[in-house]
């Protein structure tokens, strides 16, 4: 059988299927029509605005290597005039971690960009590695998840950032939609599959490769020859997103196209109104965004710090387990996040949001 021709130049030999449009092409047309694709999903979401301070979540694995190098091209060859920070979260996480962090110091010289990494131990007192020695490997992913997303914002207001992007590829929301449509976690479902989020009071964050397939993702990084660490998290075999995605793969083995199927339908769910959403707050123990009195990192934080981790945690019918409190630590004694502070770049921007409203108001 003679060799394939690239579909797109319809000159060079063929040396790939592009998994999500099944098209054959050869390099060079997969470098552009990868990037390209990125590029307009960028500019379709209006994602970002000249001069803005963005961090890029990087973890050393082919997500985020991939985002990193194509934040810095594109921003370079579309003049975006973006100022590019790597922030790297390291969750104490022996054999794993550390070694995914030397991946990411190497990307910080390979690409040029300024790296600041924040430690669980520092911001929490805690380890993964200790936390799960506490409460074994059931409920840690729970944990994690939570402790991450807060670091990831104190690290932004640390470099003074207005933006997060993280290396969420299409596998991963079509993954998320399945495990919220699995839970019934409604207002989760609502808002999974946006591809940029905000409050008032937190740090405004992207996914860029919200659309590209987890198998191109590899394939870009492979050709591309880029660094990146392969070596997936010791503790995860166990977690409940494994059971989405190996479905998923199955999904997907007889329908290419289901991935980003799942996503449209996630897009096209609406929240009936009589459905009812908790109201955003503020945590009154370390200033950062809560549905309840306290918000999640500093109920698991103090569940931790107690001797009874289940604080915080829900069993399969959503319901608050039981816990009987014998430790009767006074407050004062236990081990707290500091209180979260927005950028004051963030903090100048809303002031002078306020400044146009009431100047409208008054005019009005």
């Amino acid at each position: 059988m003679p060799p394939r021709i690239c579909q797109l130049c319809t000159k060079a030999r063929a040396i790939i299927r592009r998994p999500k449009t099944g098209d054959h092409v050869c390099k060079e047309c997969f470098f552009t029509v990868f990037e390209t694709e990125i590029h307009n999903t960028i500019q379709d979401a209006r994602l970002f605005k000249p001069g803005e301070r963005v961090a890029i979540g990087a973890s050393g694995g082919k997500d985020s290597t991939v985002l990193a190098y194509v934040m810095k091209t594109l921003n370079e060859r579309y003049q975006y005039g973006l100022e590019l920070f790597l922030l790297s979260i390291d969750e104490g996480i022996t054999g794993y971690r550390d070694d995914s962090l030397e991946t990411v110091k190497r990307n910080q010289e390979q690409y040029d960009l300024p790296l600041k990494i924040l430690s669980y131990k520092e911001l929490y007192g805690w380890t993964m590695d200790a936390i799960v020695e506490q409460i074994g490997r059931k409920n840690n992913c729970t944990f994690c998840g939570v402790f991450r997303r807060q670091a990831l914002d104190r690290g932004a207001a640390a470099l003074n950032v207005q933006h997060i992007v993280t290396g969420h590829n299409a596998d991963d929301i079509a993954e998320t939609v399945l495990m919220n449509i699995m839970r019934g976690d409604i207002a989760r479902l609502g808002r999974c599959t946006l591809i940029c989020t905000q409050g008032e009071d937190t740090i405004r964050r992207s996914k860029p490769l919200k659309y590209a397939y987890e198998k191109e993702i590899v394939m870009y990084a492979y050709f591309k020859k880029l660094d990146y660490f392969s070596t997936e998290c010791i503790y995860s075999p166990d977690a409940y997103r494994g059971h989405a995605r190996a479905f998923l793969k199955n999904l997907e083995a007889a329908r290419p196209s289901v991935i980003i199927d799942i996503i449209h339908s996630g897009e096209a769910f609406e929240v009936a109104q009589d459905v009812k959403i908790k109201e955003q707050r503020t945590c009154v123990r370390c200033g950062y965004i809560a549905s309840n009195e306290l918000c999640k990192a500093c109920t698991l934080l103090e569940g931790l710090e107690r001797g009874i981790p289940q604080m915080g945690i829900r069993d399969g019918k959503r319901k608050k387990i039981e816990i009987e409190i014998t430790d009767q630590k006074a407050e004062s004694e236990l081990r707290t996040i500091p209180m979260f502070k927005l950028p004051s770049v963030l903090e100048d921007s809303q002031r002078a949001s306020a400044n146009i409203d009431t100047e409208t108001n008054s005019t009005l």
